[in-house]
């Protein structure tokens, strides 16, 4: 059963950066750390870049918003360890030509990121019309995991299906690492689509999402980070916590707030707002991801 995490608890202000949120290492804020395992690092997520969008009443700084981000992330006062893009980082066209062309853009605009160490992960925008073919040409795989200073992160595609599925042999390759985990190992799941059933009219679901979920449930420590629903917010399946990204593109309303899913109208008087990306900060001695949402700075020069 999802539920709202009691955000009284654990939200505070974070002065001109934005909003921080603290998050159990494991889900649950309070449950030991495995002795001698994880680390402290720092790692940024950017989410739903869709480079190629056009839309001036949405985003009429469409083409400048990723080369601010990148200029905010570079100036960072703690450089991250890695830097992770949880989808949709292009706009959808049915020109397999066109949507090469904007993979090869954006492929060049994040080259100018001081972090070096990033990792991609595709959205539907990218990988949905050809099963991620083209984003593999790219990217690489779609899906994999990698360890990081005691925590195991895993990369699972619910995107490349059209169907917005996970799909039995993905589902066998999750079932398979997390065989290789002992119960109270660190882990993070990293995804495009919410894994639960956050808003299936508006398509924020994984329609195998729940099976996913089933594997992950016997680890105490488990975090999923993902994207695709344009917004800040943080929700619970059991022990696991899930947190979802803000749009470095276009922000999206609360699930169900009017009839039809359609991005929020950009705001003279508030430009980017809603859009940005977030800083994760481990804490291993105090069993917490900190996350601090960052805003994209209007007056970035690029």
């Amino acid at each position: 059963m999802q539920s709202e995490i009691d955000r009284r608890e654990f939200l505070k202000l974070a002065g001109v950066g934005g909003v921080v949120f603290l998050s159990g290492l494991h889900g649950q804020p309070g449950l030991p750390m495995s002795a001698g395992k994880a680390k402290d690092f720092f790692f940024v997520q950017l989410s739903d870049t869709h480079w190629g969008f056009e839309g001036a009443k949405v985003n009429p700084d469409a083409k400048g918003t990723l080369l601010k981000a990148v200029k905010e992330v570079n100036s960072l006062k703690q450089k991250p360890d890695f830097i992770v893009f949880t989808g949709d980082l292009t706009q959808t066209t049915d020109d397999t030509n066109v949507r090469k062309s904007r993979m090869k853009e954006f492929k060049e605009i994040v080259s100018e990121l001081d972090t070096k160490v990033i990792h991609y992960m595709p959205g539907e925008h990218d990988a949905s019309l050809d099963n991620g073919e083209t984003y593999k040409d790219f990217f690489g795989e779609t899906h994999y995991t990698f360890d990081h200073k005691g925590v195991h992160f895993i990369a699972v595609d619910n995107v490349s299906d059209p169907t917005g599925s996970i799909g039995e042999a993905q589902l066998e390759w999750l079932k398979a690492d997390l065989a290789k985990q002992k119960a109270d190992a660190n882990i993070v799941v990293l995804t495009h689509r919410p894994l639960f059933d956050l808003y299936p009219q508006w398509d924020w679901a994984t329609k195998d999402g729940a099976k996913a979920i089933d594997l992950l449930m016997p680890f105490q420590n488990v975090t999923v980070f993902y994207g695709h629903i344009h917004q800040e917010t943080h929700n619970m399946t059991g022990h696991i916590a899930h947190h979802s990204a803000n749009s470095l593109m276009l922000p999206m309303p609360p699930a169900g707030s009017m009839p039809k899913r359609q991005p929020i109208l950009w705001s003279a008087s508030q430009p980017y707002k809603g859009m940005g990306f977030r800083s994760v900060l481990s804490q291993s001695k105090r069993d917490e991801y900190q996350l601090s949402e960052i805003g994209i700075n209007a007056e970035a020069k690029v």
